[in-house]
């Protein structure tokens, strides 16, 4: 791989653990009492999450102009691992065989892909 495409694709690994940390911030302002439906969706967490929904948008489209169209997916689907960590580290959600085997799946594929082995 050469520098450009090294820092492309770290680009997007950027913004798809930003997508991550905003899906985490939007469940915990999700798990809240609020005072009414406008204060569920205006209030500076939710929105602040949306705002990073579009920068890491932006930061897809940037990643793009350099990235393969048939890397991208390879490199999003990262998203599974750290929703993952956060869902055990956060939400202290258990971690199942079922979930063990499909993270290795999805890592397994990003190394086959990653390394054309």
């Amino acid at each position: 791989m050469n520098t450009t495409l090294l820092l492309y694709s770290g680009i997007m690994l950027l913004g798809t653990f930003i997508s991550a940390v905003s899906q985490v911030i939007l469940k915990k302002e999700a798990q809240k009492e609020h005072a009414s439906k406008l204060k569920e969706y205006l209030n500076f967490p939710v929105m602040f999450a949306y705002a990073l929904f579009f920068l890491t948008t932006f930061m897809c489209i940037v990643a793009y102009q350099v990235v393969p169209l048939s890397f991208g997916p390879v490199l999003e689907s990262t998203s599974y691992l750290y929703v993952t960590v956060f869902g055990v580290l956060i939400f202290h959600e258990k971690i199942t065989a079922k979930k063990v085997i499909a993270l290795v799946l999805i890592l397994s594929g990003i190394f086959i892909y990653s390394f054309g082995i």
